[in-house]
């Protein structure tokens, strides 16, 4: 179904918004289809600061409402097991949440930006979506992710050269149970990176205490030419600092 038709015969919906690419074109192609659209971001500790300052720019950009909504996730055992589930649990307590804050606002269709090129195979968060119920326009449309940059960039939407980006519990590796402890000196390690001039990179865990950097080749000699002021930006959260050289996307 094209996202035209879709606005039509659904013309109040509530987006699950996380102010990247795919949730800030749906954002953006309701409002200019003529839809009731409200943005809801559930702010947890597996989003960065810089995440949710973003999405609340893109709505302000906009100028559609949106509601923020603070939970834990590290209260779920299931969750912070950290087993190869955890992204379908996170996802599950996530959207009751969503679901519970759209229908006291009066909207019965809630939607989320997956494109057609995510694979449910490798994600579980999906099987999530289904069984809660959530529509995805982009993926039934047939957008990738190519498709909705472009799209994105005609419609001067800043988020269309964004790098892609996953929550922060995708740096602990699975198995190791996930503390506040871990994301907080991850999120600070990758913010001192993006000051740097680093981007589409991420800092991984290797526990206890390395951090494993992933960023694309061509970088790598600007993260050499850096390494003391990496190490030296790290070293207070890190025991040691690894730039992974098998890694090229």
């Amino acid at each position: 179904m094209q996202l035209q038709q879709f606005f039509e015969e659904n013309p109040r919906i509530a987006i699950a918004f996380s102010g990247g690419v795919d949730s800030s074109y749906l954002l953006y192609a309701a409002k200019a289809a003529g839809a009731d659209v409200h943005a809801y971001y559930v702010k947890a500790e597996f989003q960065p600061q810089f995440e949710f300052e973003e999405a609340v720019y893109i709505a302000k950009l906009l100028d559609i409402p949106l509601t923020v909504e603070t939970m834990s996730v590290l209260s779920e055992p299931d969750v912070v097991s950290n087993s190869a589930e955890r992204c379908y649990h996170c996802k599950m307590k996530i959207l009751e949440r969503l679901w519970a804050l759209a229908h006291a606002d009066g909207y019965t269709v809630l939607c989320d930006g997956t494109n057609a090129d995510d694979d449910e195979s490798d994600r579980p968060g999906m099987k999530a979506l289904r069984e809660q119920g959530v529509v995805s326009p982009l993926r039934d449309g047939g957008l990738i992710k190519n498709n909705i940059r472009i799209l994105s960039k005609k419609a001067g939407l800043p988020t269309h050269n964004k790098p892609a980006y996953a929550c922060l519990a995708t740096r602990v590796p699975t198995g190791t149970a996930i503390t506040r402890e871990f994301l907080t000196k991850i999120e600070r390690a990758e913010g001192a990176l993006f000051e740097m001039g680093f981007s589409d990179f991420r800092v991984r865990l290797i526990p206890p205490d390395t951090a494993k950097i992933q960023m694309p080749e061509k970088q790598w000699k600007k993260a050499a030419a850096t390494r003391e002021r990496i190490f030296k930006a790290l070293e207070s959260d890190f025991s040691s600092v690894v730039l992974d050289m098998e890694f090229r996307n």
